[in-house]
């Protein structure tokens, strides 16, 4: 998620994180030296200390699982990144991967619109629009669907923002940029621009494919320069995926 959004849930209300624990939190295994450096920094362990201190006051943050993204996405496995902002803020929505919700949950505007353009993309073969708004099985293919704030409490969009995991995502974004394999980059949005740069993603990279547009919110896809609705981003993705001779997406 990259822009607040509110909208209902329709399911139950998903768990919300009960510990701050991050060693005790799955990952794969080539994220973990990372991790641990970052989780043992000074910026790390002041990151903690805030976290702790408000589930003591009695905030409720989510999502449960903050590294998930890491855990269904190992890093050899990258081969698309799409960036996010922080998740989403109501109970229920979040689950630890960017722009993605607990199934059952209603689709918010943005997840709506990317779904748009996907059925849409003259460059795909026609499909049956997706079951729900998990992006799990995207994950589970090599999609890093990282949000750059990898916590937010209850109703407070971006309360999480600058108190230190920005600085873990972007450690994981060069993390990416520094493996031999060519990456597709799907960077919508302002926002994940500037993350992507601040960790050293140039948008004329010539090993990477890097493809920039508008934020999918209804407040944007549809503007210039570069809409949203209409980016045949998925299919050149798909596309590159092929000339570079690595498995290809199932979106």
């Amino acid at each position: 998620m990259a822009q607040s959004e509110l909208f209902a849930a329709e399911a139950p209300s998903a768990a919300h994180l009960t510990e701050w624990a991050p060693a005790h939190w799955a990952v794969a295994s080539d994220w973990q030296p990372l991790l641990a450096e970052f989780f043992n920094s000074q910026t790390g362990q002041a990151l903690g200390r805030h976290l702790q201190q408000r589930l003591a006051a009695g905030a409720t943050i989510y999502p449960p699982r903050p590294l998930r993204a890491l855990e269904l996405t190992a890093l050899a496995e990258v081969r698309v990144v799409i960036l996010g902002q922080d998740p989403y803020h109501g109970p229920g929505q979040a689950e630890g991967l960017a722009f993605s919700v607990a199934p059952g949950v209603r689709l918010p505007p943005s997840l709506r619109n990317i779904y748009l353009e996907l059925a849409g993309d003259p460059g795909l073969a026609p499909r049956q629009p997706p079951a729900d708004g998990s992006l799990v099985r995207w994950a589970q293919q090599g999609v890093l669907l990282l949000n750059t704030c990898l916590t937010v409490e209850d109703g407070q969009p971006a309360s999480h923002a600058g108190l230190g995991w920005e600085v873990l995502t972007e450690r994981l974004i060069r993390a990416v940029l520094q493996r031999a394999a060519p990456v597709v980059f799907l960077l919508w949005g302002a926002h994940a621009q500037r993350a992507a740069a601040a960790a050293g993603l140039a948008a004329t990279d010539s090993r990477h494919l890097v493809l920039t547009a508008n934020h999918p919110s209804p407040l944007s896809a549809r503007r210039g320069p570069q809409p949203f609705l209409g980016c045949g981003h998925f299919s050149q993705a798909h596309a590159f995926l092929q000339r570079q001779g690595l498995p290809l997406i199932n979106w």
